[in-house]
């Protein structure tokens, strides 16, 4: 495909339904922009900014069409000790080196990695992320004034309720403006926006952090944009397969990498945090019919000029609306699905999904817990292949000849069960190892075969070994130390 015929189908091909779905993400981006500048500890206008410029941004150097990018919870978990420990000028220079690991990513074709995050990683990815958003609300629920609880509950049910009514407009805004009007009517004494930082009063400027260029900054900031890279990536490539899938459609996933480190050194340099896909936004945005890289960029440029008409209405906001809209994100976000199949998923399956939830909870680290899930998917995944392999063996009529035959993949799980499967103490002349129906996949299968060759001839036994295919017999040519001549290895042809 051209770049004329390329361009056409990003930009023009669906310019009305872009444009609406476009203005709709822009009305349910607020909420949570301001939601999430919360959970990261900064004024709602870092959020708010942020979700500007990465939409924008995104819009033109992202991988997937038609996908929304903007302040997430899924990075602003990460972001709240560093605020509090350091302030927010050590949060943009962290999201300038998130940028460039995730750019360095996208060169690297890092993209292709996800094939190696399981299904039950993602799930408990998504279901940590889910109770890190709630856990983050605490502090709402707890010692305020009783007001807020009725306002949080009035809430939740016109979220929830509001779309059995007509879903034209997004229910969560329609709660925010429903619980505005009442606590601005009833005079009711419960905190509001402006209690929790300060507003945009004016369109982003350019500005470079103001950290000192240091070895111990750099310390400081390298494991908190390590961690912010990882689980940007994460939920954007997520994102980007869901939307593949909804669209039936395919996207690059390495520009996608690089994309989102440009968009999130482009949000630091403008006062905004770093972000990355959303899963609820890009679904609404699919939903309400955008498919294009327009939806994107009217999304972020309608989002900025709601801020700069609205600033004054957005003040006023009670801080419970928020809350409302988070506890419902947290209660959308979590697979629910994920609990009734606990039971009848596979048992390593589920072990990997908690684990991941577990690990994500204790230690509020997104990537340690998908970390954990990979490693634990992996070892899960090679004790399930290594029980593939197994040993047989025949003796021959005159009792001088053992004819071992190795069948299933040899490797560093099953390397051990090869080398006891095979008795050298047995008092025969020859040892024949038939691996014809066997794969050697690493130098563990390699050190197993000499181990069992070199042993045999300490115990006076001689050994051939049979059937090598092509690739095995490379690795054994390569690695092996035993003395070929006396062993006899005979590729098969």
């Amino acid at each position: 495909m051209n770049m004329n015929s390329t361009f056409r189908r990003d930009w023009l091909s669906n310019i009305r339904g872009d444009v609406l779905s476009g203005i709709v993400v822009a009305l349910a981006l607020i909420p949570e922009a301001i939601g999430f500048s919360v959970i990261a500890g900064v004024d709602p206008k870092i959020g708010l900014f942020a979700s500007v410029v990465i939409a924008i941004v995104i819009a033109f150097t992202g991988g997937r069409p038609a996908m929304i990018s903007a302040a997430t919870a899924a990075t602003a978990v990460v972001m709240t000790e560093l605020v509090r420990d350091h302030g927010v000028q050590y949060l943009f220079a962290a999201t300038i080196l998130m940028g460039v690991f995730q750019i360095i990513a996208g060169f690297l074709k890092l993209g292709r990695l996800m094939r190696f995050v399981s299904q039950s990683v993602m799930t408990g990815f998504v279901n940590a992320l889910a109770i890190l958003i709630f856990l983050a609300q605490l502090p709402e629920l707890v010692g305020v004034p009783p007001a807020t609880y009725g306002l949080i509950a009035l809430g939740l049910a016109i979220i929830y309720l509001f779309p059995r009514v007509t879903r034209a407009v997004p229910s969560p805004l329609v709660a925010i403006a429903v619980l505005t009007a009442v606590s601005v009517v009833f005079k009711l004494d419960v905190r509001t926006v402006a209690h929790l930082g300060e507003l945009p009063s004016a369109l982003p400027a350019f500005a470079l952090p103001s950290v000192p260029f240091t070895l111990e900054t750099l310390r400081i900031l390298a494991p908190v944009a390590l961690t912010l890279a990882a689980v940007g990536l994460l939920e954007s490539l997520l994102t980007a397969q869901i939307v593949d899938d909804l669209t039936d459609t395919t996207s690059d996933k390495n520009r996608e990498c690089a994309g989102q480190g440009i968009a999130n050194i482009a949000s630091a340099l403008f006062g905004g945090m770093g972000g990355c896909a959303m899963i609820g936004q890009s679904g609404i945005n699919v939903s309400s019919g955008g498919r294009g890289r327009l939806s994107t960029l009217v999304a972020g440029v309608f989002l900025l000029v709601l801020l700069v008409a609205l600033q004054d209405l957005l003040a006023v906001v009670p801080v419970a609306a928020l809350t409302a809209v988070m506890i419902m994100v947290s209660i959308n976000t979590f697979s629910w699905r994920s609990l009734a199949r606990l039971r009848s998923n596979p048992v390593p399956s589920s072990v990997v999904m908690l684990a991941t939830v577990v690990t994500v909870v204790a230690t509020s680290d997104l990537a340690i817990g998908v970390l954990v899930g990979v490693l634990l998917s992996g070892v899960f995944f090679a004790g399930k292949v290594s029980r593939l392999s197994r040993v047989t063996s025949t003796l021959s009529p005159d009792g001088a000849v053992r004819t071992y035959r190795v069948e299933g993949q040899v490797f560093f799980a099953s390397a051990g069960t090869f080398a006891e499967s095979i008795d050298v103490t047995e008092p025969v002349v020859r040892i024949v190892i038939d691996v014809g129906a066997a794969h050697f996949w690493d130098i563990s299968a390699v050190g197993a075969l000499d181990r069992v060759v070199l042993k045999a001839r300490r115990h006076g036994r001689a050994v051939e070994v049979v059937g090598l295919n092509a690739a095995s017999a490379t690795m054994v040519e390569r690695f092996a130390v035993h003395d070929k001549e006396e062993a006899a290895v005979t590729p098969s042809h």
